[in-house]
């Protein structure tokens, strides 16, 4: 294959399982790109999840790399998730085989502080970075804490001017479009999201109960777990809480007997109880981009009721019931519980969702990197 269809990509995690956000659209994209056949030398950083043999299928070399120091990251002007994955063997791989290179998010650019490259280099925006960790600040009850994300966020803002230095940038929503255009021109490009575009089979309404599922180490989703709790604790509907680490929460929901947290292990899991449920609830309390959940619920599960934070700006709002305050919640729960999810509300999805394809989407980014 010829030179030009070679692609770096550097990841801020190891992209497998594909069970949360980031992890998500970096894993897709990598699985659309080889359908298209591209070679990748994929480059992850390793620290919370095993190396993976399953990415070796997509990917012609897979370097793993561990991270920097947490104290000189901690203590260095430039942002700690940046400064965390400072490594020069990173650089030397990227600059022995000269092709493009696609930094998945901010996380990943430290090279560019240092170096320059001969091909050309694109950033994923997987958010707007300190509007995100703004959000994590005001989500988030421990005062230290708090105090990190917010310091973090002022340094996000600083470096985000190493947007300037690259050849392309591909927001990831339309509202992030719309920042990044106005800032950096006509070389940031919308490229929807990457995720598993299949639609899967939905059970009926007998086993019908409310799902709300997310990361529950992000204080954004620790906060919409409680006020969910606080929305169905007296009513007769059933909640199920779904996260791979549930700790922080399963207290609180042990308190009620409507209300259940479930341990997610697998991917198969969590398909089982989006099959099953009947409403996915769905809050944030910050709008960072379009939330991967959103997408996997629409393929997946069945009605969903979403405030405005998680649907506005990303096209999906006619796919969803909107509910914002706890009485708007369980205005909107009664009433899909006395519906069944039909055929029409598939079909509909369906078509709403085809400029969502990954196919379409690598298609798109290609033309783009390699210039067709």
């Amino acid at each position: 294959m010829p030179n030009s269809y070679q692609l770096h990509i550097v990841s801020f995690n190891i992209p497998y399982p594909p069970n949360y956000g980031g992890v998500i659209d970096v894993f897709y994209k990598i699985k659309a790109l080889h359908q298209l056949g591209i070679d990748i030398f994929l480059h992850c950083f390793e620290y919370d999840r095993p190396q993976q043999k399953e990415l070796e299928k997509y990917c012609k070399k897979v370097f793993y790399y561990k991270r920097a120091s947490k104290t000189k990251s901690v203590f260095s002007t430039i942002p700690y998730i940046i400064k965390n994955r400072e490594n020069e063997l990173l650089i030397r791989h990227l600059k022995k085989t000269e092709a493009p290179i696609l930094f998945e998010g901010l996380h990943t650019t430290f090279p560019l502080t240092k170096t320059t490259f001969k091909s050309n280099v694109y950033i994923r925006a997987h958010n707007i970075e300190h509007h995100y960790f703004k959000g994590l600040a005001n989500s988030e009850a421990n005062v230290f804490k708090k105090m990190f994300y917010l310091i973090e966020s002022f340094k996000l803002k600083k470096y985000e001017s190493i947007f300037n230095q690259v050849a392309g940038i591909f927001s990831i929503s339309p509202f992030e479009q719309e920042y990044f255009a106005s800032k950096y021109g006509e070389k940031c490009k919308y490229i929807p999201v990457f995720h598993n575009a299949n639609h899967k089979e939905r059970i009926g309404i007998q086993e019908g109960f409310i799902l709300f599922h997310g990361d529950l180490r992000i204080s954004d989703n620790i906060k919409a777990a409680l006020f969910l709790i606080d929305v169905y604790k007296n009513s007769s509907f059933k909640l199920v809480i779904a996260s791979s680490n549930n700790a922080s929460i399963s207290g609180k929901a042990a308190r009620y007997r409507n209300i259940f947290c479930e341990t997610i292990n697998t991917q198969e899991e969590l398909e089982t109880l989006l099959k099953k449920a009947h409403v996915n609830t769905l809050v944030t309390f910050q709008k960072t981009g379009i939330k991967l959940k959103l997408l996997h619920t629409l393929y997946q599960g069945k009605f969903i009721i979403a405030n405005d934070k998680m649907i506005a700006d990303t096209g999906l709002e006619n796919l969803c019931d909107l509910a914002n305050t706890k009485e708007q919640i369980l205005q909107k729960t009664k009433l899909l519980f006395s519906k069944e999810f039909s055929e029409t509300e598939i079909e509909n999805r369906k078509e709403v969702l085809k400029s969502f394809r990954p196919c379409e989407s690598a298609k798109k980014m290609m033309s783009i990197i390699f210039k067709q």
